[in-house]
């Protein structure tokens, strides 16, 4: 009789430590991947004309060898909109595509979705915290790290060096 009451106050406590646990896991999450909300005349506000356009209106950059296609310093890639960190110095690489190019982001920084916007089935990346649009990702990156090439606009980056 003894062991019967034991093992139900066991399993009572195991499941309350669970779901104790479990709320605190989704309350660190909440937190990590708390979403900014804009009004589109507050972004327009905080961003340069070219900013807005590619990270609210999802446009594109023209192609070519300025901003940071050609930008090999050591530090992180923030979101131009909010600062969240996405892609760390270590994964850029020249693509040779006008571009600035990295073959991986930081873990639960980008979302991705299908875009059919072209005609045509890619694969858009856009920032988890402020919804801004990043680029495109494609898997025609370096074979030697994950393949990937994540293409993205500069005007959606900005460039934070690493400390000294």
């Amino acid at each position: 009789m003894y062991k019967k009451v034991i093992f139900l106050i066991l399993v009572t406590l195991l499941f309350i430590s669970c779901a104790s646990n479990t709320q605190n896991n989704t309350k660190e999450e909440e937190t990590m991947t708390k979403k900014i909300e804009k009004t589109d005349a507050e972004w327009k506000a905080e961003l340069s004309e070219q900013e807005y356009y590619v990270l609210r209106k999802k446009g594109t950059d023209r192609p070519s060898d300025a901003g940071y296609t050609k930008h090999f310093k050591k530090g992180t890639y923030v979101c131009n909109a909010c600062k969240t960190q996405l892609f760390k110095s270590d994964t850029k690489f020249d693509s040779h595509c006008g571009w600035p190019s990295f073959d991986n982001a930081i873990e639960g920084t980008i979302i991705q979705t299908k875009d059919t916007s072209l005609g045509m089935i890619r694969t858009e990346i856009t920032c988890v915290t402020c919804d801004g649009h990043i680029g495109h990702i494609f898997n025609d990156g370096p074979k030697e790290t994950t393949g990937m090439r994540y293409c993205v606009n500069t005007s959606s980056i900005e460039f934070i060096p690493a400390e000294k």
